[in-house]
């Protein structure tokens, strides 16, 4: 890369980049046309020590050697750049992502900590693009905005298009979800080879509250939830990546299941006009073959920022079901929160940083 092009890029720190989320922003940084990465920080733990030391790398490829050799800053200094990304777990998210917000930082975050609070975003960019609008009602000197729950952005994302054209009046999901989605220290083999578990703690309340803020109005200062009912049941498999959704909906007027397919497979938005570098050609792709999706054949579409829907039908209770696949670690972290910051960036939400343009 030339020293111009370098110039060109936009700084970003990462947080919590030792475990899994923090790594798949890394990998994704790495070569990203927009961005590049100053600092990876880390617990004081991991701080003071190189990157590839710091932590044990599970990404696919090599670890960049620039990268590598980066030292670890502590969670307890603020990056001297202004667009952050956060993949801190909740428990220490809270008030470190409020601090840097306070301080002047553009707060990308994956954590749940401030999800549901009234003034922060929580953002699918190709779903509710204008709740960026909140940011101007925080009080402090930068701003804060949230990535959803990771199996809330494949449902939202396949739910957006129909709440558009028909209205929902009611939605059941039972959702499929993979191990990556628990962390580093989720599940052992041992737990689940020829096993589930029928419950992620959390999840289904997360899923059902978050889909209603996501697919709300923005009124003022504020989101007014979508009224629709939404009932979830969270369940672990034996997938590395990629949540599947089983998921049933009632309309608010019935229309033909070819009807809904069509109106899915046509779904475009604001980053695909604006040429997004994260953002897929098609959010949403809509395939015929009775047996799919299936996570090992499908979660890399666009890569792996797709959501896969398939066998499309009429449903016996409510009017319609379909089975979704998104890629939980692409689509539903990582990759969606670099989205959600180019879509910022693009909007000039954060202040100082402008778009790179083309070479």
């Amino acid at each position: 890369m030339s020293t111009t092009e370098r110039e060109r890029k936009i700084p970003v720190a990462v947080l919590g980049a030792t475990g899994a989320v923090g790594q798949r922003f890394v990998s994704l940084l790495a070569e990203h046309p927009w961005f590049e990465i100053e600092a990876l920080v880390a617990s004081p733990r991991s701080a003071g020590r190189p990157y590839g030391e710091a932590c044990t790398w599970m990404q696919e490829g090599t670890l960049p050697p620039e990268l590598a050799a980066l030292e670890v800053a502590s969670t307890e200094e603020a990056p001297s750049c202004r667009l952050v990304f956060s993949a801190l777990g909740a428990e220490v998210a809270g008030p470190l992502e409020t601090r840097l917000a306070e301080a002047g930082h553009f707060v990308v975050s994956n954590a749940r900590s401030h999800r549901m609070d009234r003034d922060v975003p929580l953002i699918v960019p190709e779903v509710n693009p204008d709740h960026l609008k909140l940011v101007e009602a925080q009080s402090w000197d930068g701003a804060l905005v949230t990535n959803p729950n990771c199996s809330t952005i494949g449902l939202v994302l396949a739910l957006k298009p129909l709440a558009d054209a028909f209205g929902l009046r009611r939605v059941q999901v039972v959702t499929l979800q993979a191990l990556s989605g628990a962390g580093l220290d989720g599940p052992s083999a041992y737990a689940m080879t020829d096993n589930l578990v029928p419950v992620i703690p959390g999840e289904e309340g997360k899923l059902e509250r978050e889909t209603g803020k996501i697919l709300g109005r923005l009124e003022a200062a504020a989101i007014a939830p979508y009224e629709a009912r939404v009932s979830a049941q969270c369940t672990r498999v034996a997938v590395l990546e990629g949540h599947t959704e089983c998921i049933s909906v009632e309309l608010a007027r019935e229309v033909g299941s070819e009807e809904v397919a069509g109106v899915l497979a046509g779904f475009r938005a604001e980053p695909q006009e604006l040429g997004l570098p994260s953002a897929p050609e098609k959010p949403i792709e809509v395939l015929a073959d009775e047996d799919r999706p299936q996570p090992r054949l499908d979660r890399e579409r666009g890569d792996g920022m797709t959501v896969t829907v398939g066998r499309v039908r009429p449903c016996g209770v409510l009017h319609h079901k379909l089975v979704a696949l998104s890629h939980n670690t692409l689509r539903g972290a990582a990759g969606g929160s670099i989205l959600v910051a180019e879509l910022a960036v693009a909007r000039g939400l954060v202040e100082g940083v402008e778009a790179p343009r083309a070479a």
